[in-house]
């Protein structure tokens, strides 16, 4: 790979270096994720999740490539599926303050917890589908968590 497009893996895979962060790049990602959000937030729902799904996409080939240049399987500087995982976290929910912090705390437990399958995805699958699958399985049982309580309340 060129150098520059080495450079350019890298600042994708590493949420604009934030995955750099000295202390939980993880939530340094998610935190990338939420500014995405916010940029995206206001597109019709059919978009959003076309665009959601194309970062997922490229997520997996991005975390893949930078697994490969950094030379770790999992490389914690990768936090590109931390931002997919928040995309799919707050899809179709309102925007608001408390449903973005919200997201962002649900996210983060599910990530850390993995509740099956994110659990059989992080110790079976490798490559880019691995790092960034487990994340998508969090996001989801957030975004499920999340569209309950917002129409309880």
């Amino acid at each position: 790979m060129r150098p520059g497009g080495r450079a350019l893996v890298l600042f994708c895979a590493t949420g604009a270096g934030a995955g750099y962060a000295p202390l939980m790049p993880g939530t340094a990602g998610a935190a990338v994720g939420i500014i995405l959000y916010l940029l995206i937030a206001g597109c019709p729902l059919v978009m959003y999740l076309c665009i959601a799904v194309a970062a997922t996409a490229a997520g997996v080939w991005l975390s893949g490539a930078a697994a490969r240049l950094l030379g770790k399987n999992d490389p914690p500087q990768v936090v590109i599926d931390e931002i997919c995982g928040m995309l799919v976290t707050l899809a179709g929910l309102p925007v608001s303050l408390q449903t973005g912090a919200a997201g962002f705390l649900l996210f983060r437990l599910f990530d850390v917890l993995k509740p099956f399958p994110a659990n059989w995805i992080n110790d079976r699958m490798h490559n880019g589908a691995g790092i960034v699958l487990d994340d998508i399985v969090a996001g989801v049982y957030a975004n499920l968590l999340l569209q309950a309580v917002c129409r309880l309340l």
